[in-house]
């Protein structure tokens, strides 16, 4: 468990206002990060988050979509593409998109928490501390479960520790109907 790192983003769609983890602290937070070319994100993850949406108070958990786009960028990374499918999707919740890596790398926020690929959920509890990362698909029922913990449960410790370093792009990424993992 460490601090999570703030995201790293060059657009929002679905909020009037760039939002921060920092502003959300007191709250869980839910971050569903995800490709619209992933086949993992439109079965699974996105249904999910938008259940997760639904389900509890916003003053309690607060749902964030992140496009972090590592493969077909020139097809799906365009503010233009993600609201249309974010339309057609019925995506209620702010959405950013990952600030793209530098040449042959990761994008940011995605490289800051070290991600492997899409879908990946991030649970931030209410100190705003990174609980729980799961990479593909997550049952309802558990994730309920670990929602409704950190929503019981006050943290006790603020300990920081080193996020992961970033990843270089240096084989193709691989989609399944679960998940498409990053190089």
């Amino acid at each position: 468990m460490y601090k999570a790192p703030e995201l790293k983003v060059c657009a929002w769609l679905n909020t009037e206002a760039p939002v921060t983890l920092a502003e959300l602290r007191g709250r869980v937070v839910v971050i569903e990060a995800f490709q619209m070319l992933c086949p993992g994100c439109v079965a699974h993850g996105l249904p999910q988050a938008k259940r997760v949406a639904e389900t509890f108070r916003d003053e309690d958990v607060v749902v964030l979509g992140l496009h972090t786009v590592f493969e077909h960028v020139e097809v799906q990374g365009g503010r233009d593409a993600l609201a249309a499918f974010m339309h057609e999707y019925r995506i209620p919740f702010p959405v950013a998109i990952d600030a793209p890596g530098e040449q042959g790398r990761l994008p940011e926020t995605m490289s800051a928490y070290g991600m492997r690929g899409t879908p990946t959920l991030l649970l931030i509890d209410r100190a705003g501390l990174l609980r729980q990362q799961y990479f593909g698909a997550i049952d309802d029922m558990r994730l309920g479960a670990e929602i409704m913990s950190l929503l019981q449960h006050s943290t006790a410790s603020t300990a920081d520790r080193a996020a992961p370093d970033d990843g270089a792009l240096d084989s193709p990424a691989a989609c399944t109907e679960e998940s498409c993992a990053a190089p």
